[in-house]
C-alpha cells in the first residue's frame, strides 16, 4: 500500500513510520505545520509542532530513507481546534483539543488530502490498535489513546494505521535507538500543544477577556467574585479564589458552571457524583447505531473516569446510565463506550457530553440501568 506517515517529530511517529516501511508499504513522511508562529510552540516537554519538531521529523525520515514534506495546516488548526477550544471554555465547557485535532485535522483534513493524492492510508504514532476495522485499547495502558481516537468514523478508521499500539512505550524507545533515530530519548509532549506556557487560564483570558461572575455555594450564597467562567472546570478544587474550606472543614469543588449568568457553583465531593450522562454527536465504530440498550463500560476522561453502564442511542446522541457514580464529568468532554468483556479494550462508540444527572437522581438512574440491562439480557 501507499501510505502517508504523519511525523510529529517525536519518537512514536518515527517508529510508526519505520514499521510501515518494514511492512513493505510505500511510505511518504509529512509533518503538519500547525502554528503560524512555529518557533513559539515548544518549551522543553511542553508544546509541539515547533521548528525543532519539524527538523526532528525530517532527520527521522532521512534515516528511514523516505520522502518527506511539510504541509501547512495552521489556518485549519486555528479554526477547528484553537477557536473551538476557546469557544467551548467561554460556554462553560471543558473541551479536549487532542480529540478535536484527531477528528478534524489528522483524520479529516490530512486523510482527505492523502486520499486525493492517491494514498491508501494514514499512519500515526497513536497508542491504539486496529483489528478488522475495530478500534481497541493499546497494550500499554498508561499510554493508551483510544479515548481520543473514538471520535473517528468507521470510514476514517478504515484509512488509519497505528503500528505502535501493540508495544509498551519503553520498548518503542529502545527500538528507536536501535534504528539510529535521534528522537529515541526525546521527552514526550505534555499539556496542550498550543499553550507551551502551560497557563491555560491566561491563554483563555487573553482571548475571551474579563466576564465577571460569582462563585456561590449550594444554597446560592455568594462566596467570591471571578473574572470569567473560562477559568473553571467541573471538579476543580484549586485556584477557586476562596479563603478556606467549607464550614464543615471539607474542601470545595466546582460542581456547576452557568456561562449565561457567569455563576460558578461549588460544593462537596458528594455533589460531584454523576449517575447519568447525555451526549450528542454520537459516533459508532461499527458505522451504525445499535437498536437496543446495551451493556458497556463508559469512560469520561482521557485517563481514568470509567464505570459500568447501560447506554442507548437517542436522537443522534447517547444516553448513558451508570451503575456506579463518576465524578468530574464536564460538558464538552467525550464519553467513550467500551465493550464490557474480559479484555474491555474494544471501542463501541462515543459522544460529546451535553449534560448529566447527579446524586439526586441516583436511585432512578440505577433502577433504569438495571431494567435496561435485564431487558437486554432477556
Amino acid at each position: 500500500m501507499r501510505v502517508l506517515a504523519a511525523m510529529s517529530g517525536g519518537v512514536d511517529s518515527a517508529v510508526a513510520a519505520a514499521r510501515a516501511v518494514d511492512a513493505g508499504h510505500e511510505v511518504v513522511g509529512v509533518h503538519l505545520a500547525l502554528s503560524a508562529e512555529p518557533g513559539t510552540l515548544r518549551t522543553g516537554s511542553r508544546g509541539c509542532c515547533s521548528k525543532e519538531d519539524a527538523g526532528d521529523a525530517r532527520r527521522a525520515a532521512d534515516v528511514l530513507g523516505i520522502p518527506f514534506y511539510v504541509w501547512d495546516f495552521a489556518d485549519r488548526f486555528k479554526e477547528d481546534v484553537i477557536d473551538d477550544f476557546v469557544a467551548a471554555y467561554a460556554a462553560g465547557e471543558t473541551p479536549n483539543p487532542c480529540l478535536r485535532c484527531n477528528e478534524k485535522i489528522k483524520f479529516s483534513a490530512l486523510a482527505d488530502r492523502a486520499v486525493a493524492l492517491g494514498f491508501d492510508a494514514v499512519v500515526t504514532g497513536h497508542y491504539a490498535r486496529l483489528s478488522d476495522g475495530v478500534l481497541r485499547r493499546a497494550v500499554d495502558a498508561d499510554k493508551d489513546q483510544s479515548y481520543v481516537l473514538a471520535v473517528l468514523t468507521a470510514e476514517q478508521l478504515s484509512r488509519a494505521m497505528f503500528p505502535v499500539g501493540d508495544t509498551p512505550k519503553p520498548r518503542i524507545r529502545e527500538e528507536a535507538a536501535e534504528r539510529g533515530l535521534a528522537v529515541a530519548n526525546k521527552p514526550d509532549s505534555h499539556d496542550i500543544c498550543f499553550i507551551p506556557s502551560g497557563d491555560t487560564r491566561a491563554f483563555l483570558g487573553a482571548r475571551i477577556g474579563v466576564r465577571p461572575g460569582a462563585l456561590v455555594d449550594t444554597d446560592g450564597r455568594v462566596l467570591a467574585e471571578h473574572e470569567g467562567v473560562h477559568g473553571f472546570t467541573i471538579g476543580q478544587r484549586k485556584g477557586l479564589g476562596l479563603r478556606g474550606p467549607a464550614a464543615d472543614g471539607k474542601p470545595r469543588y466546582v460542581t456547576d458552571i452557568d456561562p449565561d449568568s457567569g455563576t460558578v457553583r461549588v460544593g462537596s465531593a458528594e455533589d460531584l457524583q454523576v449517575w447519568e450522562v447525555r451526549a450528542d454527536r454520537a459516533i459508532w465504530t461499527s458505522g451504525r447505531a445499535p437498536e437496543e440498550p446495551f451493556d458497556c463500560v463508559a469512560q469520561v476522561r482521557a485517563h481514568g473516569g470509567t464505570a459500568p453502564a447501560v447506554a442507548e442511542a437517542v436522537d443522534g446522541g447517547l444516553l448513558v446510565r451508570l451503575r456506579e457514580p463518576l465524578t468530574g464529568v464536564a460538558k464538552g468532554q467525550a464519553v467513550v463506550l467500551y465493550r464490557p468483556d474480559e479484555a474491555g479494550d474494544r471501542v463501541l462508540g462515543s459522544g460529546t457530553i451535553t449534560g448529566t444527572a447527579r446524586a439526586d437522581g441516583a436511585a432512578e438512574s440505577r433502577a433504569a440501568a438495571q431494567t435496561s440491562a435485564d431487558a437486554t439480557a432477556g
